[in-house]
């Protein structure tokens, strides 16, 4: 990476988490697993068998903010496309069924059975939006994707169709928050309420996090990729 970046390979592994600990999620979607001491994330991701260059691409990313497209040839497509799959496994499998159950936990204290059939129904809601948004992106962008990757060039379809669906799904989030704060019963428990809603303002964040990896690093990378089997057949 080019020292105007914030971490480089030479870095311990160990101390991007310190200074960042948001990235255990980066490397826990690029299949890094912990324990590598004092190893530097070139010796990490070697072992590991994770792309160096689209490993640092995406935690420098996400670390230094930037909201602008980054066409990096260097940034591995395959690699890229793992690490969002496996976002969205976090997502639909874990992180979202998790928040659920602390809900209706935090829900049982609450006499008000309005507000709670409320606040159900709108994460309800909302987790079937996530649930078909990374959906469509894993049987369709992804296959298209792949199918770029060998070779073949699609004439019905193409990266910027998607990019100009590509809607933000956080919306609902915001509203189940507001409805949360406003409205839960004084009586209810509000330690654990305050639990699920502090799961919930990071799940927006990485949700957010997530979409701006999607649009600024994906969808010029396949964009790239689109132009240069254009050419090939010119």
């Amino acid at each position: 990476m080019d020292r105007q970046h914030k971490y480089r390979e030479t870095d311990r592994m160990g101390d991007l988490i310190v200074d960042n600990f948001s990235l255990l999620m980066v490397m826990s979607r690029f299949g890094l697993k912990l324990g590598f001491g004092d190893k530097s994330v070139r010796d990490v991701c070697q072992e590991q068998g994770v792309d160096l260059h689209t490993f640092l691409a995406v935690a420098n990313f996400i670390s230094e903010g930037h909201q602008e497209f980054i066409d990096d040839e260097q940034i591995s497509l395959t690699s890229l496309m793992d690490y969002l799959k496996n976002a969205h496994t976090y997502f639909l499998d874990f992180n979202l069924p998790t928040i659920r159950r602390k809900l209706i936990e935090a829900l049982d204290f609450a006499s008000d059975n309005n507000v709670s059939i409320l606040i159900m129904k709108f994460f309800d809601e909302y987790a079937k939006e996530v649930f078909r948004h990374m959906e469509y992106e894993n049987k369709s962008v992804f296959k298209y994707v792949n199918q770029l990757l060998e070779g073949k060039l699609s004439d019905k379809y193409n990266i910027v169709a998607y990019s100009s669906k590509h809607n933000q799904i956080d919306t609902k989030l915001k509203e189940l928050k507001n409805i949360i704060i406003k409205y839960y019963p004084e009586e209810g428990n509000n330690n654990l309420m305050n639990s699920v809603l502090f799961d919930i303002f990071n799940c927006e964040q990485d949700l957010v996090s997530h979409g701006e990896v999607e649009d600024f690093m994906f969808v010029p990378a396949v964009a790239r990729l689109e132009r240069r089997l254009r050419d090939e057949k010119q």
